[in-house]
């Protein structure tokens, strides 16, 4: 399973570790995701996803109806 988040479509990005020296290998930086479930009221059911913490903040500040609505519209999210 690709470390890609549902609701943001953040994903790794790449760069360099970069030595004292200066000298620079390539290097990753991972995306911080969480496996939550969430309670969704306007459909009476509970949705699993793997999202970023990042995510998890905007969930918090506007609802999860919002940012669902908000993932759907983008393409990040299936019906």
């Amino acid at each position: 399973m690709s470390r890609v988040c549902e609701l943001t479509g953040k994903r790794a990005m790449v760069g360099n570790n970069v030595s004292h020296a200066m000298n620079k290998t390539k290097r990753k930086f991972n995306v911080n995701l969480v496996k939550k479930r969430f309670y969704i009221p306007e459909e009476d059911k509970w949705l699993t996803l793997r999202v970023s913490t990042s995510a998890l903040k905007n969930i918090n500040k506007l609802g999860i109806s919002a940012v669902i609505k908000e993932a759907r519209a983008n393409g990040f999210l299936k019906q």
